[in-house]
């Protein structure tokens, strides 16, 4: 599990289809449980059931809005990285046309 989890923290690919999969479950979930499950997720004949759906709805969610932050704040340390790579190398460059 920990394996898997670093893999989809360490590539860009999995974790964007990582995102994609958590935010389908959750809305085919929501989806469900406002139609045809409605009936067994009755708050008041099945409240364990009730809070135990609505959970797991809410935590794919969730994870799935942690790992949308987390990509943007790898996205823009990477944009960071790049600009002072390209200010080193333009540097350089201005460096030897003065020569």
């Amino acid at each position: 599990m920990v394996h898997v989890t670093r893999a989809i923290i360490r590539d860009r690919i999995a974790r964007r289809k990582t995102m994609f999969v958590l935010l389908l479950v959750a809305l085919s979930l929501l989806v469900s449980g406002s139609t045809f499950l409605q009936a067994a997720l009755n708050p008041r004949e099945h409240p364990a059931w009730f809070i135990l759906f609505w959970l797991i709805c809410a935590w794919l969610t969730l994870t799935a809005m942690l790992l949308a932050i987390f990509d943007l704040l790898t996205l823009r340390l990477e944009a960071r990285m790049a600009r002072r790579a390209l200010r080193v190398k333009l540097e350089m460059q201005k460096r030897l046309n003065e020569e």
